[in-house]
């Protein structure tokens, strides 16, 4: 458990990539070791639909781990004729998921065409509207037009519940999100040596908007940059994150896991947690369930034919 968290004191990595085949061999591995680091629950993100089963299936074998579903904008193409309102909520509807995303804007690698992420974005928020459920933002060089659509689909009325995942935009967009509700999740990218400016609009967020996250297998904060990422490193990214605020690291452990549990509000207290037993029953009730097996037929058949092209 890392220097200055009580046994209570849980953090919670509030977005990471378990699914993915860098933690493939040492998935249970990586899972203790974010127990021992004092991460009482983690949220694994799901980035294509067509890999749903395979991140559902990942939430569903621990008892602290919970996911979400939706398409990134880099896959929002590949993806378009799966990512439908429909869907997107059908699955919402699954056991252990707990909001939507990752979804947004991209316009860095325009891995998609733009108006295409627009519309996938837009039928992710449909559904956070409809089913209240948060959403996952990924957002990059598109400050402009992120603004724009978050006011267009309701967040200037608040109808809209999210956030602005591993946070590294300019500070004014922060404050819109602000302004509109919305949280701001901080990744190992604030301890990074030229981020001066990210921890300047740090000590402006308030605890109660405030998450951390790993984005695993990706960037891993200082210490540790250059190894590949892992859900028990938040503890360094928080620990950072404590300073910049001027409070202790249990602290800032409280407030950010109460503001994730008040936000993900599907998630019970890591207390809580179902024991293995009671996830592995889940896991078999979700497993048998005929929707899921449907759509991991067709998702397949779809790779198979060559229209979605797997990772």
């Amino acid at each position: 458990m890392p220097d200055g968290l009580s046994p209570k004191a849980f953090l919670i990595d509030s977005h990471c990539h378990l699914d993915f085949p860098d933690f493939a061999e040492q998935r249970d591995a990586v899972v203790e070791r974010a127990r021992a680091a004092g991460v009482g629950a983690m949220l694994t993100i799901c980035t294509h639909l067509s890999r749903f089963p395979q991140v559902h299936a990942v939430a569903q074998a621990y008892p602290d781990v919970w996911c979400t579903v939706g398409v990134h904008p880099h896959q929002a193409l590949e993806e378009q004729e799966l990512c439908t309102v429909e869907k997107l909520r059908e699955l919402a509807a699954y056991p252990k998921v707990v909001g939507l995303g990752e979804t947004g804007l991209d316009y860095y690698y325009n891995k998609s065409p733009q108006a295409v992420q627009e519309a996938s974005f837009r039928a992710h928020l449909t559904v956070a509207r409809e089913t209240g459920l948060p959403v996952v933002i990924h957002t990059r060089d598109a400050d402009e037009d992120m603004i724009r659509i978050l006011r267009e689909e309701g967040g200037a009325e608040g109808k809209l519940r999210g956030l602005l995942h591993c946070f590294s935009s300019s500070p004014e967009l922060g404050r819109q999100a602000l302004e509109m509700g919305l949280h701001i999740s901080f990744s190992g990218i604030v301890t990074f040596k030229k981020s001066d400016e990210l921890r300047d609009f740090a000590k402006e967020v308030p605890l109660d908007r405030m998450l951390v996250e790993t984005d695993a297998p990706f960037l891993a904060p200082v210490p540790l940059r250059g190894k590949t990422n892992e859900p028990s490193f938040v503890a360094h990214t928080a620990r950072l994150l404590a300073e910049v605020k001027g409070m202790e690291p249990a602290e800032l452990a409280r407030a950010t896991t109460a503001t994730m549990l008040a936000l993900f509000n599907r998630i019970p207290p890591p207390s809580a947690a179902p024991s293995s037993r009671d996830s592995r029953r889940e896991e078999r009730h979700a497993g048998a369930h005929p929707g899921l097996r449907r759509f991991r037929r067709r998702a397949h058949d779809r790779q198979r034919l060559g229209r979605l092209r797997p990772e």
